[in-house]
């Protein structure tokens, strides 16, 4: 099995900086795509940003400029650094990861439990 630990969220004010981890661990033989989406009270879970293994990188219009997903094979990690944050960013982000386990030699899903980001104005 495959585990996804968050971290890094909290309350900051507006313009301040957060920067979230998520550490995949387990039976793990390759992560294809990693992501970070959020969910809003009330509203969609909706994606943020996401990174494939050849660095490609894809953001939700409303954070471009402002937040960065980057990852780290090694330690099978992928971070999102959110600068200028504004009370619109508050939410639940959750991490997901594209898994090939070792055993069955299928890619999964696998979502992170969430980590609350709150905004203040």
């Amino acid at each position: 099995q495959v585990q996804l630990v968050e971290s890094g969220g909290g309350l900051v004010q507006a313009w301040g900086s957060l920067r979230l981890s998520c550490a995949a661990s387990g039976s793990i033989a390759s992560i294809k795509a990693m992501g970070w989406y959020r969910q809003a009270p009330g509203k969609q879970r909706e994606l943020v940003a996401s990174i494939l293994t050849g660095e490609s990188t894809n953001y939700a219009d409303s954070v471009k400029g402002r937040f960065t997903i980057s990852r780290d094979n090694a330690k099978n990690t992928v971070y999102l650094q959110m600068n200028n944050l504004s009370p619109e960013d508050t939410a639940v982000y959750y991490c997901r990861m594209v898994v090939t386990t070792t055993n069955i030699r299928i890619e999964h899903i696998y979502w992170g439990q969430g980590t609350q980001v709150t905004v203040s104005s």
